[in-house]
């Protein structure tokens, strides 16, 4: 799927993934969004605010319960530019988000569709609706040039 045919979300995602990369942390942007309007969004920042706790769906998800006044996101998307890690997709689960979309697989820290597989442990008090792939090439080019950069 090319830029210009991305879900809004995503490509907001996207451009939040290319600021955080810009500020040296690692290429990843949040969006969520409910009812068609986006009512939070983050970028990783464990470097930036000293926090390693601070992924972008952990931002994103934080900012969107704050804005509702609810931690139950339910009626949420979130919609991120790589496979949440498993610390991300405990939030997810907690916040009992809706649908998680998200561009990129992650062989190595994923925790959805690899590792740990959080969504489908029989202990998975919820499991949101999973899409993958929109914008994966924007999002693993962002990534494998971040990484090669710094090696």
């Amino acid at each position: 799927m090319s830029a210009w045919t991305l879900p809004q979300p995503m490509n907001r995602a996207l451009a939040l993934a290319e600021e955080a990369a810009a500020l040296g942390e690692v290429p990843v942007g949040a969006v969520v969004v409910r009812g068609g309007e986006v009512i939070a969004e983050a970028h990783n920042a464990p470097r930036e605010t000293h926090d390693p706790t601070a992924h972008a769906e952990i931002l994103a998800i934080r900012r969107a319960a704050q804005a509702l006044g609810d931690e139950r996101l339910t009626d949420c998307e979130l919609w991120v530019t790589l496979e949440p890690c498993a610390m991300c997709a405990g939030a997810i689960v907690h916040a009992r988000i809706g649908k998680l979309y998200y561009a990129a697989s992650d062989p190595k820290g994923g925790a959805v569709e690899n590792g740990a597989r959080v969504f489908e442990q029989p202990q998975c008090l919820h499991r949101p609706e999973v899409y993958s792939g929109m914008g994966e090439g924007r999002a693993a080019d962002l990534l494998r040039g971040f990484f090669k950069e710094r090696r």
